[in-house]
């Protein structure tokens, strides 16, 4: 049985299929994935490395702004009718972004059944646009249900976000044991773990930089683990230190959630889906310029359930980051309070339950 997954320019919207695909063909050997990426994407890199069979087209996003090119969006329709009538999918997977616009456009045309998965709390264009059409729609965020029409035969999940699991409570390392990992001085102080996505963040760097050379970090007797991207990493690593391990990308990501008490970060939904799977408290610092702010709102939702603390990016200065790590570190009650808050959103098993729902509307379950 064929599937087609279609999703990226953005590995959040990527990654997030690619867990689906590989939790259907773990739980039936009898579904075929088959990935339909853009040129320009994020997915050109990442499906070459994947297991999956997979075409790359010069898929083109909807111009809102220069609707005269749009005549690039429609050509671009061609190469996913002519894959979609090749391999008569059971179902077309699709993740968001214009890298599933077009495929979702074709196949609701095709009457092929749809799956969507939204990762935010604010769907995106696309998602709304084919919520009607969809034959199930799966959730990151509960709260994006109040943003989308559904057609009368929809099924709705409030699934989570299909991420890796973190390790069982019994094969997860001791916080202690896996601070002593990266080398700190004291690993029994608490660890705060900073990042800003996988490029990093300009932004979050410079505030970070300006803490560090105050030494805040240092008096308050706690240990950094600080992704700052690869681009920027030249320019910030000479501030590595015992209580600070300046690195340009954490892989695997596990190695300092396992050691950290406390994170650092944008509001992406992957991102958000794995501190609330991992029960890590959070200052989320949301990316203003993302599409329709989304990460805000994401951020919004996690903080109104007590699980994260957020601060606007154009407050954030060393001082309101220092005061605010200070003050939660130092309050052992609102830190138990909040890891409760942010397991209670965590779906750790999401990409297992999709696989479900989709097994059973392709009647292989």
């Amino acid at each position: 049985m064929n599937v087609l997954f279609a999703g990226g320019g953005t590995g959040g919207h990527l990654y997030p299929a690619l867990a689906i695909a590989r939790a259907l063909v773990a739980a039936n050997p009898e579904v075929k994935p088959f990935f339909i990426g853009a040129q320009r994407g994020v997915e050109r890199t990442v499906l070459p490395t994947t297991e999956f069979p997979h075409e790359l087209l010069d898929l083109h996003p909807l111009y809102r702004q220069r609707p005269w090119q749009n005549w690039r969006t429609l050509r671009s329709s061609t190469g996913a009718w002519r894959r979609i009538s090749e391999l008569g999918p059971g179902a077309l997977v699709a993740t968001g972004g214009y890298a599933a616009g077009i495929a979702l456009a074709v196949a609701a045309r095709r009457r092929v059944p749809i799956v969507i998965q939204e990762q935010n709390s604010f769907p995106g264009l696309t998602v709304r646009t084919f919520a009607r059409r969809a034959a199930q729609i799966h959730l990151g965020f509960p709260e994006a249900r109040a943003r989308l029409r559904l057609g009368p035969r929809t099924q709705l999940f409030a699934t989570g976000n299909p991420i890796e699991p973190p390790p069982t409570p019994g094969e997860r390392r001791l916080r202690v044991d896996a601070s002593a990992a990266w080398g700190f001085a004291d690993p029994a102080r608490p660890v705060v773990l900073i990042f800003g996505g996988s490029q990093g963040s300009a932004a979050i760097n410079a505030v970070v930089a300006e803490w560090l050379k105050e030494r805040e970090v240092t008096r308050g007797g706690v240990n950094v683990i600080w992704a700052t991207g690869p681009s920027t990493y030249d320019r910030y690593a000479a501030l590595d230190a015992p209580d600070v391990r300046v690195r340009p990308y954490i892989a695997p990501m596990r190695d300092a959630y396992s050691a950290s008490t406390l994170a650092v970060a944008r509001a992406g939904a992957m991102t958000t889906a794995e501190l609330s799977a991992w029960g890590l408290p959070s200052v989320l610092v949301p990316l203003p310029t993302a599409a329709a702010d989304h990460q805000t709102a994401n951020a919004r939702a996690i903080a109104a359930d007590g699980a994260a603390v957020m601060i606007e990016q154009r407050e954030l200065t060393p001082s309101t980051l220092g005061n605010t790590i200070h003050s939660l570190l130092t309050d052992e009650r609102r830190l138990d309070g909040m890891r409760s808050a942010t397991l209670r959103r965590a779906r750790p098993d999401a990409a297992q339950n999709i696989a479900g729902h989709i097994l059973e509307l392709l009647c292989l379950k």
